[in-house]
């Protein structure tokens, strides 16, 4: 089976690992911060703080941001389901953004006229990059400032792209930079996330978030009695998102390695566009510009007519495991018990109706490419 994603691991990558498991420190040693900075260097982000999922990282930052009851996100229903279970987290409330056709993500037009419209306006707007490419970054943080909302840019997909040739993450236009480790992402740490910001608060507010709301920094402390050397104070209800050091350990080398995986994922994304070039499927925005995609993800739209359970179907029995990225968010059976249901958000329902991902990590061969396009100009053809 060729997968639609999978990990690259080098021994030098293992060997790291090793080297923590021969160490003294297994869980908050000297690998996290290590990490925490590659992740700086790479973007020119001031800060990052690692956590131990993408998903713990979104919760963190909603808290950061001061999202509570009451409040309200919105975010894009072309998504993986944690970019808007991250305001249920917090007890807020959630409403979606449709989004642009031809990009597949958030549409800023749509964005301006909602909320030219709205009632309530939302606290945080959570953009996402989707399959590695950001969205209008710079219209909505226009958005952003005119209206008084908070920007989390969900940039799970997005490591080492760039938008307006500034690398995703430094945070030009968002308050806060959110990246996924997870094993079929551009880098790993088998599972892990980090969110990035410029802030020196929101990252004071991460770190304490995640380590269970506990300090021990002075300035921080609401004892101001001499505390006793072994002492520590929870001032906030936090949880245990930490990275350890092991999987901080592998995200170091593997960051090392990055440009070269970018590299070889933009040049299966051409190669790609090419190859597909007569079929009838609709290939994603090639990069411009503006946008350097992260290309975590490769995904076509078979053209109206084409049965796309059928094609799943064949390419699978064919060894080709392909996937499908996303089901809308609002038509999850959760959130239409929150009252969402479909024919609420047209564009991104048509989309997902045709959507299918194609094999795409650094490692995947050109012969194997070859036997992915071979295999759905079968699947249709037949």
């Amino acid at each position: 089976m060729i997968p639609y994603g999978r990990q690259s691991i080098s021994d030098e990558d293992i060997k790291a690992v090793e080297d923590v498991l021969r160490s003294d420190w297994l869980t908050q040693g000297p690998a996290v911060p290590r990490f925490e900075q590659a992740l700086c260097d790479a973007t020119g982000a001031q800060f990052a703080v690692a956590a131990n999922s993408a998903t713990s990282s979104l919760h963190a930052a909603c808290l950061a941001l001061g999202l509570g009851e009451g409040g309200l996100l919105w975010t894009s229903p072309n998504t993986f389901v944690a970019s808007a279970n991250c305001a249920l987290y917090c007890g807020a409330d959630v409403d979606f953004v449709d989004i642009d056709p031809v990009s597949r993500n958030m549409c800023v037009q749509a964005l301006a006229d909602k909320l030219a419209a709205a009632d309530r306006l939302p606290d945080i707007v959570v953009p996402v990059a989707f399959s590695g490419r950001s969205a209008e970054m710079d219209a909505l943080a226009k958005l952003a400032n005119q209206y008084g909302f908070a920007v989390i840019e969900d940039a799970s997909h997005a490591i080492g792209g760039s938008f307006m040739d500034a690398a995703i993450g430094c945070n030009d236009y968002a308050d806060i930079t959110i990246f996924s480790f997870h094993p079929v992402k551009i880098v790993t740490t088998a599972e892990g996330g980090a969110a990035l910001t410029n802030s020196a608060e929101l990252e004071a507010r991460l770190r304490l978030y995640c380590s269970h709301g506990v300090t021990r920094d002075p300035d921080l402390r609401a004892r101001t009695d001499d505390p006793d050397p072994w002492s520590y104070d929870q001032i906030a209800l936090g949880y245990n998102y930490r990275m350890t050091d092991m999987q901080a350990a592998l995200g170091a080398s593997q960051m090392a390695q990055l440009p070269a995986f970018n590299r070889a994922r933009a040049k299966l994304a051409r190669r790609y566009d090419e190859l597909l070039a007569d079929l009838p499927v609709k290939c994603p925005l090639p990069d411009d510009n503006r946008h350097k995609s992260g290309w975590h993800l490769y995904v076509v739209e078979l053209a109206q007519g084409i049965d796309r359970r059928k094609v799943f179907e064949v390419m699978r029995a064919s060894g080709i495991g392909v996937n499908v990225h996303y089901q809308p968010v609002h038509t999850q059976p959760h959130y239409q018990a929150l009252g969402f249901a479909e024919g609420d958000f047209p564009h991104a329902e048509n989309y997902y109706a045709q959507a299918i991902s194609l094999p795409l990590y650094a490692t995947l061969t050109e012969a194997e490419q070859d036997q992915v396009v071979a295999a759905l100009r079968g699947a249709i053809d037949g």
